[in-house]
């Protein structure tokens, strides 16, 4: 056995010279003092064999070189961690064939130049105490071994006095257990007659915490000494009762699922062909939250729980695909350096959990990060900001955040139900390997912030790998392909990792399991039973499939790439067994009655709580203008853009409305919109309602105005019937205190009536109910409770998603503006208004007529179905101003806003900023009068309450006097004020603030169509007889290749799936095709530099090397790059002809990943696929980190020569774009797409293929029809195909 060596390699510069800087200047902020020169640099620490040989091809691919000076110190993971870019690179190192290492690990080295002693230095601002650690020196670099030893089992002596060992082990362990579980558990053991095992304590911990059980929820309700009739979970459940035909599946899956429609969907066979069939496609709904582990570590918390929600609705029925998500956060107040606020206080906040800021600089990235990786465009969310002052040591607040993941899917009807398991079935776990991340979640969740031992607080973070979890559905997408399907059963592994998920499968299909330990693939061999047992490493299902599909299923995973295991099978008995082979023991035997056994029911018994008398107190200090000023820039009002740009909200192709809204691109839309299919316009709604304000005066109002926002979010899309809309309920509260107990049985109870009168079901939902933060300052207790925070999930099926209107104010619409609504109160309690001017107001909003309520819904529909409306904007947070000021800000138009009679004066403000359900609606020119006519038919409540101006300003009118007046700039730079300070301390601050600037210059940026494309109406007819081959290229971590499939297919190409596996193992299979196109996605998640890893893997093997080369020698063919796959193919520049003077694609000058939809005007040049669109100005979709085009020499002025720029980003008047975002990587020359010199080869970093559909853009022309002019790509490579 060879002996191992260890080598340090140093790489690259790690940060842009912004991020650097922004990090030298939070260094001496934190030590208060100078640091000279900062530099940061890549290290690479790598375990190989003795006999290594291999340096030159490592070194090569690393970009790496051994080092002449060593870093002050280095940040690296955790020791006894594996970090996500270990195992992608690993991964890399064995497909480019380097034999002989064993482990590779990156850390940052940090050279410090001045004198500054860095062993005393604060270091906390540079790395993630949760998942990082700071090293000193190379020999402090700790890696993980294979001369580990294992870790025992350890069982639990109850032989002397059972119960008190119980409690210490529910200590030590940090499992959550009430007393009565003790007991249970005392008792159990006692007849078995048996010490236990630390591995089924954790699993029955885990199992039957309040995150998994749900045990409030279930509890029986005893109030004012009459016991209930029904539970929190009866009152949801009794929503779905009667006559919902369309629920197939309701709290009994991972994910609601819906009856959907019969479409033309896109499918792949096993012979890796594409195809368009008819089916019937349901919708699956979820929504998740991830509050505990986002407090203490804001990125990998908030990412796992975007993976997590996702994993939920891959593993629903028996295969589905998650299709559409959302993200959503609450948090205590922000207190912006740059920005104060005047109603924010002094922080306290415990040192144990994240600031609120730093939740939302990083918790946000977490998540898009995610959902860009996997491939799930995030396309709706909200966010909340809410803090009360201090009193008495305690007030409310979200010092514990709500970290909302959620979103829609799709399964096919046969895959809508999983199928019954049989005994001898193979039990499956299906992803990455067990590892030390995140053990006892479940239980962690269940307790108040503060109540655990910091060190478990560790244990309970978890990592997030989304390129693993994008491989491991794949093999989900290509199973459920299948018919029958290979997937009998499928489950999630998450709270309690496979000694969770495990008993759940057996226990769903009334059988038993017999599970090899040993089998289960493990990373780090130190783990002990319990720890391999009960870890919640991620990307992980659990399966059951039969025996006779185990090789077809096997070559599945192969192909993608994805790890899997036959860890066991299913038997007769009611037991669990897990066998350690290597120590000839029973880590766990238990049976499944025990498990899941019938514990005591709980009892929350609480007494209706007296009354507060409480006066109103309105602060009369403040003008008109402060009370503006400070309602469009309180956090829950102002522009969420900074959560937006972030997230890719295109990918899949799939998307018909996202969160920006109009030519210049303003995030207010209300609600997301999907299709169903590449070839339908029948799609879903998504939205959001929440209203924790209203809680802490009324809780049952709280509920009812969430549930109407999220109705009224939605209500701009025309949904097919109310009575379909379907909701996921989740509940945030901090349950223990009977003030609270009652508030959350009063919103369920609020919630459900109000449901069961709109016929509106809950199929869905999920509960937090420690949401406290309790610590110690100068010896008192501090505590801050959530007020009950019901978060409403809105979703419903449409009938047609280009009869959807928005919020942009519409240029053939009337010159006046509507405030429809329900009744002419105008309560101010819980308002943003109460809130910035630190007031005290006790009468909330409420649905005080549910009739009244369901009538302006469905008014409104009629309207929207008839094309009567063409602008519609909710009345919501900061009221009717902010509403009418964000339909401004959409156009840049100018609007007066009148205050009737009956609010002038003193209830003036009720009028402006109460946030009473309503909406403010633009008609038609042509229809204004029918349609005030038919509101008054049926008594609809309306009014004028605004009119537009040609001035660029915003004014409010009252007896004929103008109170208050201010340009739409000024006030959409106030509104803009937390975006541009978190992008200026999060990103590149020079590009924030010529983001933020570019507002007062609008007339440079609004999107243009100029184009004479022909085929927009319907396509040109394609030969049948004659259809090209085309293969949609990919590599594992690769997301968008059902677009492209989609939009060739379309143009009248056989499509091919072609994974780089296929060429690996057949390298000659590039010869039956005549274009290649490589798709956009996270190769190998991007760890080696954007599409590094994916060209390494053809340069380094000589036959797939010299496969590519002729191909793109032969005359006949064409090649087509986007975004990952033109990263890729610039790698490859040397072995495609004429393209030698192609960059590479660096991280983007606004150092952070953009998502955008940006102006772009086609170059003049060679480009098959480009012919004849010389000149067109057209919008196109954009999400990528790394696209900032870098040229070495005089390669731009060679490409230039030869007219080999084919994209470029432009502005509004067709010049070449230089600032930010109009240029959103900072390319020289705006420069996103190049060709070769024959024009064979077109590489460009933006989507065309994800917007080929006029419905799949946020802004279009009126003069595109079905498909817009970027399907002539597709369309040109057809002709190309044709004519050679």
């Amino acid at each position: 056995m060879s002996k191992n060596l260890n080598l340090l390699l140093q790489g690259p510069s790690s940060f842009s010279p912004s991020k650097i800087s922004s990090l030298s200047s939070e260094l001496n902020s934190a030590n208060d003092s100078s640091i000279a020169e900062l530099n940061i640099h890549e290290f690479y620490s790598v375990d190989i064999n003795e006999d290594f040989s291999d340096h030159g091809k490592l070194f090569e691919l690393l970009s790496s070189k051994e080092p002449i000076n060593l870093p002050n110190f280095f940040i690296g993971p955790r020791s006894g961690t594996i970090s996500p870019w270990s195992s992608k690179t690993s991964e890399i190192i064995t497909n480019v064939g380097i034999q002989g290492v064993n482990r590779i690990e990156k850390y940052l080295g940090y050279f410090i130049k001045n004198n500054i002693s860095v062993a005393n230095l604060n270091l906390s601002c540079v790395f993630d105490r949760m998942t990082q650690e700071v090293f000193m020196s190379a020999k402090d670099i700790a890696l993980v071994s294979t001369a580990l030893k294992r870790k025992p089992l350890i069982h639990i002596d109850i032989s002397k006095d059972a119960k008190d060992s119980l409690i210490k082990a529910n200590q030590d362990l940090g499992l959550a257990l009430s007393e009565e579980e003790i007991s249970y558990l005392d008792h159990f053991y006692s007849s078995v007659a048996r010490n236990p095992t630390d591995a089924e304590l954790m699993m029955f911990a885990q199992a039957n915490s309040e995150h998994c059980r749900h045990k409030i929820f279930n509890a029986a309700w005893i109030i004012n000494a009459i016991s209930q009739e029904e539970s929190l979970f009866d009152l949801i459940k009794k929503t779905s009762k009667g006559n919902k035909q369309d629920l197939i599946s309701a709290y009994k899956d991972n994910a609601a699922v819906i009856s959907g429609a019969d479409v033309m969907t896109l499918n792949r066979n096993l012979k890796n062909c594409y195809s368009f069939s008819a089916e019937k496609i349901n919708s699956t709904l979820k929504v998740e939250t991830h509050n505990h582990p986002t407090a203490i570590s804001p990125f990998p918390g908030a990412a796992t729980g975007s993976g997590g929600e996702i994993r939920d609705e891959g593993a629903t029925g028996s295969g589905a695909k998650p299709k559409m998500g959302l993200v959503g956060f609450n948090v205590s107040n922000l207190r912006l350096a740059d920005f104060p606020r005047a109603w924010e206080k002094a922080p306290r906040i415990p040192s144990r959990i994240a600031s609120p800021l730093q939740i939302m600089i990083e918790g946000p990235i977490g998540a898009a990060a995610f959902n860009n990786e996997f491939g799930r465009p995030s396309t709706v969310g909200y966010f909340r900001v809410f803090e009360q002052p201090f009193v008495h040591n305690k007030t409310y607040g979200y010092h514990k955040p709500i970290m909302l993941a959620g979103g829609i899917g799709e399964v096919k009807d046969r895959n809508s139900i999983k199928n019954p398991i049989e005994v001898d079935d193979l039990v499956v776990v299906l992803g990455g390997p067990s590892m030390l991340i995140g053990l006892g979640g479940g239980a962690a969740s269940s307790m108040s912030s503060g109540e655990s031992e910091e060190d478990l607080d560790f244990a309970s973070v978890q990592r997030e790998n989304a390129e693993m979890e994008r491989r491991c559905q794949e093999v989900i997408n290509q199973c459920a392909f299948e018919s029958p399907n290979l997937i009998e059963f499928i489950h999630d592994v998450g709270a309690g990792g496979l000694s969770n998920a495990i008993p759940e499968l057996a226990k769903d299909c009334n059988l038993g399991v017999a599970i090899d330990l040993s089998l289960i693939p493990v990373a780090d061999p130190s783990l002990s039973p319990m720890e391999v047992w009960s870890n919640e490493s991620q990307e992980r299902y659990v399966l059951a499939i039969k025996k006779s599909n185990k090789v077809i299923f096997e070559n599945i995973c192969r192909r993608e790439r994805c790890p899997v295991a036959f860890v066991g099978h299913t038997t007769s008995s009611d037991a669990v067994e897990v066998y350690d082979p290597e120590r000839d023991e029973f880590p766990v035997q238990v049976p499944l009655s025990m498990l899941f056994g019938d514990l005591p029911i709980s009892n929350m018994e609480v007494n209706h709580p007296k009354a507060e008398q409480a006066n109103d107190y309105v602060n009369d200090d403040l003008d008109l203008f402060e009370i503006i000023q400070r309602v469009l820039s309180h956090p829950s009002v102002a522009s969420k853009s900074f959560l937006i740009t972030i997230g890719d909200r295109t990918v899949g192709g799939l998307v018909a409305r996202d969160q920006l809204v109009g030519k210049y691109q303003v995030p207010t839309s209300n609600y997301a919109m999907s299709t169903k299919s590449f070839l339908s316009n029948e799609g879903d709604v998504l939205s959001i309602g929440e209203k924790p304000t209203l809680a802490i005066k009324h809780p049952a109002a709280s509920m009812r105005m969430a549930l109407a926002e999220a109705l009224m979010n939605l209500i701009s899309a025309p949904v097919k019937s109310l009575d379909l809309v379907r909701l996921s309920a989740n509940w945030m509260a901090a349950c223990g205190d009977e003030k609270d107990n009652y508030a959350l049985r009063s919103g369920v109870e609020a919630l459900s009536n109000i449901c069961i009168e709109l016929e509106i079901a809950i199929p869905v939902g999920k509960d937090s109910l420690s949401m406290k933060t309790k610590w110690n300052e100068e010896d008192h207790e501090l505590e801050v409770k959530s007020p009950l925070s019901g978060i409403i999930t809105a979703m419903a099926p449409v009938e047609d998603v280009s009869l959807a209107v928005t919020t942009e104010f519409n240029e053939h619409g009337s010159k006046d503006l509507y405030q429809l609504f329900l009744n002419d109160q105008s309560r101010l309690g819980g308002s943003i208004f109460e809130e910035v001017t630190s007031s005290s107001i006790q009468i909330v909003p409420d649905i005080d007529d549910v009739e009244s309520f369901k009538s302006l819904f469905n008014s409104i529909q009629e309207l929207i179905k008839r094309g009567w409306i063409v602008a519609l904007h909710d009345i919501s947070d900061g009221g009717l101003f902010t509403t009418i000021a964000e339909l401004s800000f959409t156009n840049k138009v100018g609007m007066e806003i009148f205050v009737p009679e009956n609010f002038q004066n003193e209830r003036q403000m009720q009028y402006l900023f109460a946030e009473e359900t309503g909406a403010v609606i633009q008609f038609h020119n042509e229809f204004e009068e029918q349609a005030l006519d038919f509101l008054k038919q049926i008594n609809i409540e309306y009014r004028k309450c605004a009119t537009q101006k040609s001035n660029a300003k915003i004014s409010i009118s009252s007896n004929n006097q103008v109170e208050f007046s201010d340009s739409v700039i000024n006030l959409e730079k106030v509104w803009n004020e937390t975006s541009y300070s978190i992008k200026s301390s999060r990103d590149n601050p020079d590009s924030a603030k010529e983001e933020h600037d570019l507002i007062e210059k609008f007339d440079d940026q609004g999107l243009v169509a100029k184009d004479n494309f022909k085929f927009s109406a319907q396509l040109p007819a394609f030969n049948k007889n004659l259809k090209p081959k085309v293969a949609i290229f990919r590599e594992q971590g690769v997301n968008g290749q059902n677009e492209m499939a989609a939009a060739f297919m379309l143009a009248g190409f056989d499509a091919f799936d072609v994974h780089m596996q296929d060429l690996l193992d057949n390298p000659n299979i590039l010869s039956e095709f005549q274009g290649l196109a490589a798709c956009g996605g996270f190769s190998y998640g991007d760890v080696l530099g954007a599409g590094g890893g994916w060209s390494s893997s053809i340069i380094y093997n000589n036959a797939v090397r010299d496969s590519f080369e002729k191909f793109f020698n032969r005359d006949e063919t064409f090649t087509f790059g986007v975004c990952n796959g033109c990263q890729m193919l610039s790698k490859l520049k040397d072995l495609i002809p004429g393209a030698e003077n192609w960059p590479e694609f660096l991280w983007n000058e606004s150092d952070q990943f953009e998502a955008r939809l940006s102006q772009v005007t086609i170059a003049e040049s060679p480009s098959v696929l480009l012919a004849g669109m010389a000149g067109w100005q057209i919008p196109v979709a954009v999400a990528h980190g790394e696209g900032r085009a870098s040229f070495i020499g005089e390669s731009l002025n060679g490409l230039s020569e030869k007219n080999q720029i084919a994209v470029q980003f432009t502005d509004h008047n067709g010049a070449v774009a230089s600032s930010y975002p109009l240029n959103p990587n900072g390319s020289p020359q705006g420069i996103t797409g190049l060709t070769s010199r024959d024009g064979r080869a077109t590489i460009m970093m933006p989507h065309p293929e994800r917007v080929f559909r006029s419905q799949q853009l946020s802004w279009k022309s009126s003069r595109w029809k079905e498909y817009s002019p970027w399907m002539q790509i597709f369309i040109n490579a057809y002709k190309f195909s044709q004519e050679t």
